[in-house]
């Protein structure tokens, strides 16, 4: 069974030979592998079932200044402590209103070399067009987190105009994504913090849910499955996202929820990528700990399809070697 083939249909909800699996590292947890195996590519090493790309020209990222970057849509991100994605320190939404503001172009045909490039050769994996700061994310990285969730009290008509320009400049970049044989689509929007949804769910069925069911929709009428990345304790959601055509719900934080009680409350409706604990197994449980619980995960939510192995977000760079060695041996020797 090809990796592809595991992942189509453990999202299906049919048992695949293996569990799929796919270990996301941040640029120190891959230095620090690349060190201990002597290779930069590791791919070979991981066996990684996902390969995505997002459509980005080459000059999306912009250096400014050492450590600071400007994105395409001309925010600034200070990247002097995380190197992986960093903080916005300088946002381009000041007042709330859109004009004079002029949008990067969503079908600018350099921006979709990358899907070029990935479908020119077989890799066997499932594939992924990946959207990150699709909407919410993308809004207050661009008008400030304070200013965003003022904007759902104090200016409604503005917001609404905000966010359906970002969704309507996506579905013009999902549309030409899908020119190529992709096999889903990944949104990427962070709506929870450790504690429940940052705006509260009246304002994210108010202003995020229509956005979402016009781009979900999209993608599923196109015959592809649709992947969400949110962190934080959003599942008092997922009613909504599944009736939105969602697929897949990625990181999956057991520091936040329940996921084995999830994984069966949903399983055949929704199907999970992740929850394999980065907060407290992999940084501080012992190498053994590790293949225990990544075990016990594998044998109780995967069984039956409908999941995808994977730590709840990109493994940091407090993880033990020793615990990305055990995490890999033991999802390499189910």
């Amino acid at each position: 069974m090809t990796r592809r083939e595991r992942v189509a249909k453990a999202v299906d909800f049919i048992e695949p030979d293996r569990v799929p699996w796919q270990i996301g590292l941040t640029i120190p947890a891959h230095r620090k592998l690349a060190e201990h195996f002597g290779a930069e590519d590791l791919e070979p090493i991981l066996g990684n079932h996902i390969v995505g790309v997002s459509p980005k020209p080459p000059d999306a990222w912009v250096e400014v200044r050492p450590g600071f970057w400007r994105d395409e849509f001309g925010v600034l991100w200070d990247r002097t402590i995380d190197q992986d994605i960093g903080n916005p320190c300088k946002f381009v939404i000041p007042e709330p209103t859109l004009k004079n503001y002029v949008w990067p172009d969503p079908t600018d045909h350099r921006r979709f070399e990358s899907a070029r490039q990935l479908f020119a050769k077989d890799t066997g994996m499932y594939t992924v067009a990946n959207f990150g700061f699709s909407l919410f994310e993308r809004a207050w990285t661009m008008r400030g987190m304070e200013r965003i969730l003022m904007d759902m009290v104090e200016n409604e008509m503005f917001l609404d105009d905000f966010l359906d320009a970002i969704a309507d400049w996506n579905l013009q970049a999902v549309k030409k994504m899908l020119e190529f044989p992709f096999d889903a689509v990944e949104f990427g929007d962070d709506w929870g913090s450790q504690r429940g949804l940052i705006m509260g769910p009246a304002l994210w069925r108010r202003f995020i849910l229509p956005r979402i069911k016009r781009l979900y929709g999209a993608v599923r009428n196109a015959g592809k499955k649709v992947f969400i990345h949110s962190c934080g304790d959003v599942d008092e959601l997922f009613d909504d996202l599944v009736d939105a055509g969602l697929n897949v719900f990625n990181p999956f934080q057991p520091e936040v929820m329940d996921t084995f009680a999830l994984a069966k409350k949903y399983k055949g409706r929704l199907a999970f990528f992740g929850g394999i604990s980065t907060q407290r197994l992999l940084p501080y449980g012992t190498p053994d700990e590790v293949r225990r619980e990544v075990r016990r995960i594998l044998k109780t939510i995967g069984a039956g399809g409908g999941y995808i192995a994977a730590p709840a977000h990109d493994t940091p760079k407090d993880v033990p070697l020793e615990n990305l060695l055990a995490l890999i041996e033991t999802l390499q020797n189910q």
